[in-house]
């Protein structure tokens, strides 16, 4: 007697499982909100706490005073953060890696000093004075870069050596006077005037507009990009709902600094860097080296990265930048001297940089984060002023949003480790 077995149907493979980052969103504001509370809960906070703390900066100080919100305070605003903030973004480039460089504030003095005395005591033409100098800060950068990648000397102990020498370097160079003056209708003076003339009202909107058509088409391209290799996109209604938040933005800066006086240069050069620093660390492999490094060195080498190459070139990046920041600090102040990037400048870049997001533990940040760092730090600094603090109270206040920005960094980092992130 035979018994007949009734064949069962093979189980179903599971689905595989599938990263929540990668997933496209549901359309509308359900899945949103679905989104959002997601990133919270896993750490995954962006640049959502920059972003509430400069609304409460601008909200208390605006109670206080009655007037940081006017056009004129807000437009000062913009042109102060291109100094600092390039130097910012130089800062983020090292922390990718992990790393940090100490000497920034005494690169961008020397880089000032350097191209005053060509330029002025010696005669020589200002565009190639700036060209020598910013060349002498990429070199000084190259020599840290080697110092750390191929001798091994840690880059705290290279780059605090490179503060002290640097800065000697720029008393050396200015002399007994200590104090250089930019020629008033010169390159470095007229760093610090509006985009193609004062009052011009076209050139604050044209930006506005060319700002929000660069970022809708790259999110439009990066979607279509994404959908052509089989990837999940992001939907046109999302795309359509960030570019208009973004417009939103730039039109309303557009408008309070159309009240003043225009387009101030300084903030044109400052976000065209901070765009650029982006590109290069988003869309280049390059980019990708780098954050590959700052998130593990030997898996880096071990996939055919140049290690020493990528840190000697970041560092070469920061230097060059702080550089180019010194210029602008030097033309705020109308001239070169020995105090120029002393004080909190190294501090209030590096603050800026870790205040807008990027991790003091490298592979994770961005260049905007420079940006709206900077922005908190002007912020506070200028609402402080405007209020009569004294200087004391405005450092004690910039290290405590500092230290919050760094607490909240390794709550993040420890959060997204507990959901398997890390």
């Amino acid at each position: 007697m035979t018994t007949e077995t009734t064949p069962t149907a093979s189980p179903e493979p599971a689905p595989p499982a599938v990263d929540p980052r990668l997933l496209v969103r549901k359309e509308g504001l359900a899945g949103y909100f679905e989104e959002f509370t997601r990133k919270i809960r896993s750490g995954e906070l962006g640049s959502l706490p920059v972003v509430i703390g400069l609304i409460i900066i601008a909200a208390i100080f605006q109670v206080k005073t009655g007037s940081f919100l006017n056009a004129e305070n807000l437009t000062n605003i913009t042109k102060w953060i291109a100094g600092p903030g390039l130097i910012a973004v130089g800062v983020v480039f090292v922390l990718l890696l992990g790393e940090i460089d100490l000497s920034l504030g005494s690169v961008a003095g020397a880089t000032a000093a350097i191209t005053s005395v060509l330029a002025v005591r010696q005669g020589m033409n200002e565009w190639l004075a700036i060209l020598v100098a910013i060349a002498s800060a990429i070199a000084i950068g190259a020599l840290h870069g080697y110092f750390f990648a191929k001798i091994g000397v840690p880059a705290f102990v290279v780059t605090l050596a490179g503060m002290l020498a640097w800065n000697g370097l720029q008393m050396l160079v200015l002399g007994t006077l200590g104090t250089v003056n930019n020629p008033n209708d010169g390159v470095i003076a007229n760093l610090d005037t509006y985009f193609l003339g004062d009052g011009d009202i076209i050139w604050a909107w044209l930006f506005a507009v060319v700002t929000i058509v660069l970022f809708g088409g790259g999110q439009l391209l990066d979607s279509r990009r994404r959908a052509a290799a089989g990837l999940p996109a992001r939907p046109l209604s999302e795309i359509a709902l960030r570019t208009g938040a973004i417009a939103v933005v730039v039109l309303v800066v557009a408008y309070m600094l159309n009240q003043d006086s225009g387009l101030p240069l300084p903030l044109v050069i400052f976000v065209g860097i901070v765009a650029l620093g982006d590109f290069v660390l988003r869309r280049t492999s390059y980019g990708r080296q780098i954050f590959a490094v700052g998130g593990g060195i030997e898996a880096a080498r071990r996939s055919g990265i140049n290690v020493a190459w990528v840190r000697i070139s970041v560092y070469m990046i920061s230097a060059g930048l702080a550089g180019f920041g010194g210029l602008f600090i030097a033309s705020q102040q109308g001239s070169a001297d020995k105090a120029l990037g002393s004080g909190n400048v190294l501090m209030s870049a590096i603050a800026a940089a870790v205040i807008g997001g990027t991790s003091l533990f490298g592979g994770r940040g961005k260049t905007w984060s420079a940006l709206l760092g900077i922005l908190v730090i002007q912020s506070i600094t200028t609402g402080l002023d405007m209020v009569r603090a004294q200087q004391a109270i405005q450092y004690m206040i910039t290290g405590a949003v500092l230290l919050a920005a760094v607490v909240l960094d390794s709550v993040s980092r420890r959060t997204q480790k507990s959901h398997g992130r890390g």
